[in-house]
């Protein structure tokens, strides 16, 4: 930051655009390197920024009223109205009794469990860990498949290899799937003037996310297949569960009914009085509460969508104002200025190969999002990118960049701490599907972008 401080100022770029810049780097190596939480941290950051007549106070405080902070926020109570009404549980359920006679379409169950959730549960942590982990865990208990041990290989580790590798897809699917994801959809805008709506989003993702969610599993299973095929005792077991939860409750149906609303104004509310997504993630907030299905204490007990409201809305406040002072069209134009005969379309798949498998040295989605899309959005725009492709791209490979290490999301040593796969088959089962991953959102999601009229 130092260097950067000191730095001649460019024609065209205020000064205190280069503080901001430094700043902004040593929040970023801040939520790298954690000396402190991620909120103390933007903090100080917020601090400095004020102290250094780099911003004014109102200035440093407007990511507090930007939508997209409460989009986030919102989204983290929603989740907690699924868990604590047993509305998420009972669904797992349902589609283990369905599709649980075999252990490939158990772990197609499953899978369909998270996607259901993925919309209204901004934290693949919240599902992964709260929702599908303990059910893989009892499933794997029930065919007698322990950890740290051979009988691992029965069921227990193809489930869950799959269950944590389909939270790396669902998270991309959509924009209130995953916390970094409205972070990234607010740069864009910035950068390329594309206002992304929450149908924008989930229509881009539909046709690579569901080729990747069907093709995963099968590429598990024919690397690191399960000893055990067939699971009768599956249903049996989700019928019982079924029938010891009873009816669907009153706060289930509210939960339900609350979500499905949800769900239209996400979809429609462009349509529909231009009603955002932010005001419908509100809203769902507000009938909970209404409801008494999500009590005001809850509310203010819930530190984790807190502490996110918190660092995030500085965050996107920093990264506002690095565009609008004029740095990162003036970075884009010495980079585009330096590179004159790379063809865009090798370009950018070199760029996307490093921005992908940079996901070994991160162990944060928010943080790699926060540190690495907007750089790499903007050289992928300077060397002739078509800007709605790159947004995408770049968006979409930084949730599936999830998949290479047993660190790379907070939810990963959860599933790796169960003792199930070894090191050596989570990297490179990873590593596989990183490959297969590239064609299909590159080369599918390329195509069918084109046939929505995106590119």
């Amino acid at each position: 930051g130092v260097l950067i401080w000191f730095t001649p100022t460019p024609i065209g770029i205020e000064e205190r655009a280069w503080h901001l810049l430094a700043i902004f780097i040593a929040t970023i190596i801040g939520f790298i390197t954690k000396p402190l939480p991620m909120g103390a941290v933007t903090l100080i950051a917020l601090f400095c920024l004020v102290m250094t007549k780099t911003l004014t106070l109102t200035e440093g405080l407007s990511g507090f009223s930007h939508p997209t902070s409460w989009l986030t926020f919102s989204s983290f109570l929603i989740a907690k109205g699924f868990i604590k009404t047993g509305l998420a549980k009972r669904l797992a359920y349902l589609f283990i009794r369905v599709l649980g006679r075999n252990t490939l379409m158990l772990s197609y169950g499953l899978l369909a469990t998270d996607l259901i959730l993925a919309p209204g549960m901004p934290s693949g942590n919240a599902r992964a860990g709260g929702v599908i982990f303990p059910l893989v865990k009892s499933l794997a208990q029930i065919y007698k498949s322990e950890p740290h041990s051979s009988s691992a290989r029965r069921i227990g580790s193809f489930l869950m290899l799959t269950s944590f590798q389909g939270t790396q897809i669902t998270t991309a699917l959509f924009v209130t799937a995953m916390v970094a994801n409205p972070l990234m959809a607010n740069i864009a805008g910035e950068l390329v003037g594309f206002e992304f709506t929450w149908i924008t989003w989930a229509l881009a993702a539909l046709i690579p996310g569901v080729i990747s969610l069907l093709v995963m599993p099968l590429i598990i299973y024919f690397c690191y297949p399960p000893k055990i095929k067939h699971t009768p005792e599956a249903p049996t077991l989700a019928t019982f569960e079924l029938d010891r939860m009873g009816k669907i409750s009153r706060p289930e149906w509210l939960m339900a009914g609350t979500f499905c609303l949800l769900l239209l104004l996400w979809i429609f509310g462009d349509y529909w009085g231009n009603i955002q997504s932010a005001t419908t993630a509100l809203l769902g907030v507000v009938l909970l509460v209404i409801t008494n299905i999500v009590t005001w204490e809850e509310i203010l007990s819930e530190k984790k969508a807190w502490n996110i409201l918190f660092w995030f809305s500085i965050l996107i406040m920093m990264a506002s104002f690095l565009n609008e002072f004029g740095l990162i069209s003036w970075i884009s134009q010495q980079i585009e200025g330096n590179i004159t005969n790379l063809p865009w379309k090798l370009g950018f798949l070199l760029l996307s190969i490093v921005y992908f498998y940079s996901g070994y040295f991160f162990a944060s989605k928010a943080a790699r999002a926060s540190a690495r899309y907007t750089p790499f959005l903007s050289v992928a725009l300077a060397i002739g990118t078509p800007p709605m492709y790159a947004v995408l791209i770049l968006a979409f490979l930084l949730n599936l960049s999830g998949c290479l290490t047993h660190y790379g999301t907070a939810v990963a040593p959860i599933y790796f701490g169960s003792g199930y796969v070894e090191i050596r088959a989570w990297w490179k089962i990873g590593f596989i599907l990183s490959l297969i991953y590239f064609p299909i959102w590159l080369g599918f999601g390329g195509l069918w972008w084109r046939i929505l009229g995106f590119i």
